[in-house]
């Protein structure tokens, strides 16, 4: 995706989450335990501010986070979201900036990374309210479910396998995502995972599939198992599945 169409999906989730916020701050979200809706709009406040904090100083914020007690949600959400777009536009997407994922240390990994942690906390506080779900554009979820795959999955299972630990399975495995046009191989063992473009001739052990908006939320753990379709091995998906959600949370 273009950098300028992640900003235009942030814009229009970052309205949608506070426009849908707005109804039911002491609302329960279901998909995270413990949380309400205030304490949602706060977190995502707080992440945009963390990644400022990242761009700006180049190194990993210490003592996060601040006492932003004083402010209001909806205000601290608008406040965090200007200061964000305020640094995107200072920067260009390939400047420097420090990220947790050392392929890429700049400022477009964040860029991309604040489309889809928006996006997904959006669905969060519209499942509260119970507000219907506003579609979720296919590039989009495309490229959330690459990023899921490759930088949370693939990634975190290389980088740090002691978090993976029962996780992952005893020998290797082959698992096959499959979104409308899109599809990856993932091929999940001791060592961790490893994703590649998928074809559905390819044999696999099992097949998870839906639409490219269905497959993104049941990655995230934010739709039920109906959601999606399995064929295949239970086993593997339950393996697939366990890693994604240590990978996830």
């Amino acid at each position: 995706m273009e950098q300028t169409r992640y900003l235009e999906c942030l814009a229009a989730d970052h309205a949608r989450l506070g426009l849908v916020a707005a109804k039911g701050l002491a609302e329960a979200v279901p998909s995270c335990p413990d949380w309400s809706v205030r304490d949602l709009t706060r977190h995502v406040a707080e992440v945009y501010l963390h990644k400022v904090a990242c761009m700006r100083t180049g190194a990993m914020p210490q003592d996060w986070p601040p006492d932003l007690s004083g402010e209001e949600p909806a205000t601290l959400l608008e406040r965090a979201y200007a200061e964000l777009l305020s640094e995107f536009d200072e920067r260009t997407p390939g400047s420097a900036a420090y990220t947790w994922y050392e392929p890429d240390q700049t400022v477009a990994f964040w860029i991309r990374r604040m489309a889809h942690e928006t996006v997904v906390h959006r669905v969060d506080a519209e499942q509260a309210v119970g507000a219907s779900i506003t579609d979720i554009p296919d590039d989009l979820a495309h490229d959330g479910i690459d990023e899921v795959l490759r930088v949370m999955l693939e990634y975190g299972t290389r980088s740090w396998p002691e978090a993976f630990a029962g996780s992952l399975p005893d020998s290797p495995v082959r698992l096959l995502v499959h979104a409308g046009e899109r599809s990856w191989l993932v091929d999940l063992g001791p060592a961790g995972a490893q994703i590649g473009p998928g074809a559905t001739d390819q044999p696999v052990h099992a097949t998870v599939s839906g639409s490219p908006q269905e497959l993104l939320l049941w990655l995230w753990r934010r739709s039920p198992e109906e959601a999606i379709r399995r064929t295949g091995d239970r086993g593997v998906v339950e393996h697939f599945r366990r890693s994604l959600g240590l990978a996830t949370q």
